[in-house]
């Protein structure tokens, strides 16, 4: 019994505390709205505000709710608090690419390197090819090695060097193309 006539002293004590500093917060916010109210009925045209002071209202305002901001967006619409903060947080997820100057030599080299394998050693696949470059030190994959060869005409590995070219197909077979050109009849 004695714990029950302790807790209840208590909490009416926890209450009256809490509706108290509720009535000062109430006071004081009714208080910063009219100094609010009274500067923007003094100022003509519009507040330009900065980034820094977008991104503090968004963050602020997308605790309120949509009536809280309603009733407190005095400088600008609850529209454009929320529409702030959506870009705040797709500011958030958006990275720029790092670029490095000095990659787009080492691809050329690397490219480059890739080709003379293939050229030489014709039975290489791709992934032959990635293994041989790493083992020189530069890390690819296989796709950089197949666009590289790809940009320089040489085919896959199966079919490479298995290939005649339209070219020499022509020389080598060009003394019995001209023959042929005797074996009309006139019918």
């Amino acid at each position: 019994m004695t714990m029950n006539r302790l807790v209840k002293p208590v909490h009416f004590l926890a209450v009256m505390l809490a509706g108290w500093l509720s009535r000062e917060q109430a006071a004081e916010i009714e208080f910063l709205r009219k100094n609010v109210r009274l500067l923007l009925s003094r100022i003509d045209g519009r507040i330009i505000l900065t980034d820094d002071e977008r991104a503090s209202l968004a963050v602020l305002g997308k605790a309120l709710s949509r009536k809280q901001l309603e009733e407190n967006s005095l400088i600008v619409q609850p529209d454009t608090i929320l529409r702030w903060h959506r870009q705040l947080v797709a500011a958030k997820w958006t990275y720029k690419a790092k670029s490095n100057p000095n990659r787009v030599g080492l691809m050329k080299t690397i490219k480059a390197l890739a080709v003379k394998f293939a050229i030489e050693n014709p039975s290489w696949g791709y992934d032959r090819i990635q293994g041989a470059l790493k083992n020189i030190g530069h890390v690819v994959c296989p796709n950089t090695v197949k666009s590289a060869l790809k940009h320089a005409g040489i085919d896959p590995a199966p079919q490479r060097g298995k290939r005649t070219s339209w070219s020499t197909f022509i020389k080598a077979h060009a003394a019995s193309i001209a023959a042929t050109d005797f074996f009309t009849t006139e019918v």
